[in-house]
Order: C-alpha cells, then structure tokens, then sequence
C-alpha cells in the first residue's frame, strides 16, 4: 500500500444502531464490502489494502456481528441489512458504490440493487447464499422460547471455531492459531446470539428466480472450486439467472476465497471493474 492510503476504523449511527466501518475514502470510484453470516470485516482484511490503492472502499460490520452493535430492537432482515447499505453510502456521501458481498453479504448487495438500482455500479459475489428458503415455521417459533440465544451459543461453542474454519478452507493448513482466534474472539459475545435469534426469526428466503431475473447490474461471481458451505452449482445458477453475469471458479480454494486467494479475487475484481490503460497502470503496482 502507498504511502497515504489511510484506513481508518470508526463508529457510525445508522437508524440508532452503532455500526463499526473500516474506510479509506477518497476522490477515486467507490466499494462497499458486505461480509457473511457470522463474519465481519476481517473476511476482506487481506483484500482491503489492495483495493484501497484503486478504489475509495468502505467494509461494515452488519449490526449483529463484528464490532458492530448486537441491537435487540433491529429487525433482522435481508431488506434491513440492504437499507443500512445503502445509508452508509448516504454516510460517507458516495452517490453510487459497486458493492462486493460475501456469503450472506451477497444476497444482501443483490437485495440492495432491487432496492436501488441507480445506486448499484455493479456487483461482486463472492460465494454468495443463493435460493435458500425461510426458516421452517417450527424454527421460527422456537426463536420465541426464553434462553434459545442460550441453545444456539452452547451449539456453536460446542462445534468448535477450528471445525468452523475447516469446513470454510480448502487447505486445513491454513487454520492458524491466529485464525482461530481472530474469528472465535467474536463468537464469544453474548449478545451476538440474541441478534442470531432475531435473524432467524425475520430472515426473509433468499431471492427468488424471478426476482433475481429483474436485477440488471452487471455482475461477477467469484467461487472456490472446493466450497462446501455454498457449492459452485449455486453460483453457476445464480449466473444463469442475474442477467449478463459472468461466472468464474478457483481450483483448490474453499468458501474463504479470500483468505485463500486473496490477491486472485483481487485481481478478478480489478479487471472487472477497471478497465483500459487505468487497469494496466494498476496491474503494475499490484
């Protein structure tokens, strides 16, 4: 990274809830990085630095999770997540972002393009969530018995963090000590879990073919070849359906893609948002 290229962690207020940014902001065109369920801004760490040398980015902790406020009053919806997307664009002034999501963050920027597609450049999908349904009724009253926050932290404890990372990664190898605690640290608040609660109680079904068919940003999906959490058949359905997608896969690379590719996805994203002699310019400094 050069010299100036600031990234700062701060605080924001959006509809009374607390919400934790990583931002280097500037005159150059604008990101905003949605991380997955369970995640924060630490899924981009690797990537960040690298796209703030091109690009004025913006990566939030989605109420919930991260450093971001565990807020019991939220309604914990798809739609919810894409308007508190679009508010933070409002924050940090940007008329217009491409939005980069992963996992769960990308059914939450494609909810944000029906929202707003005036707003949306264009979309990048990392091992997005794709066609899953509501929660099962019995689910979604069971989120109203006393101490299921409880249930799902005792559940999620038990699994394990390394488990976790394991089934996230294609190479174990890369399940750090580090890594562990990095992305257990997190998972030891409380309060995360009253906000899980209230996410399966509110989580719409993800979007439908129909809907999906309406989105016309131009769009690229990013996959591991080896993720097991969201298999590439989904991406490559995903593709079919968003209208002038383009699709592409990593051998040997899980969910994670960017902790195991990082400088690939980065490249990726670069050409797709970059473009003439500004990319090869770019691609020198990489």
């Amino acid at each position: 990274m050069t010299a100036g290229t600031e990234i700062i962690h701060k605080k924001i207020i959006i509809d009374q809830v607390e919400i934790h940014c990583e931002a280097a902001v500037n005159e150059k065109p604008a990101l905003l990085l949605v991380h997955g369920f369970m995640s924060s801004t630490f899924t981009f760490r690797k990537v960040i630095p690298m796209l703030a040398e091109h690009f004025s980015v913006v990566a939030i902790d989605l109420p919930g999770f991260g450093q971001s406020e565990k807020s019991v009053s939220f309604i914990y919806s798809y739609e919810n997540y894409a308007r508190i997307v679009l508010k933070a664009m409002d924050y940090f002034q940007f008329d217009k972002v491409s939005l980069i999501g992963h996992s769960m963050g990308g059914q939450i920027a494609l909810n944000a393009a029906r929202l707003a597609p005036d707003r949306i450049e264009k979309l990048v999908l990392l091992g997005s969530s794709g066609y899953l349904n509501k929660a099962k009724k019995y689910m979604v009253l069971s989120t109203y018995l006393p101490f299921f926050d409880k249930y799902i932290y005792y559940y999620i404890q038990k699994r394990g963090v390394k488990s976790a990372l394991e089934n996230v990664l294609f190479d174990s190898s890369n399940v750090t000590t580090d890594l562990i605690h990095q992305f257990g640290e997190p998972l030891k608040d409380r309060n995360m879990y009253k906000a899980l609660v209230r996410l399966l109680r509110y989580r719409e079904g993800d979007l439908s073919s129909e809907q999906l068919q309406q989105i016309h940003t131009p769009s690229l999906l990013i996959w591991g070849e080896e993720d097991k959490v969201v298999r590439p058949q989904v991406g490559r359905r995903l593709a079919k359906d968003l209208p002038g997608a383009e699709f592409i896969t990593f051998q040997q690379a899980g969910h994670l893609i960017t902790e195991e590719r990082p400088k690939e996805v980065f490249e990726k994203i670069l050409q797709f948002l970059g473009e003439g002699k500004e990319l090869e310019h770019a691609f020198g400094q990489v």
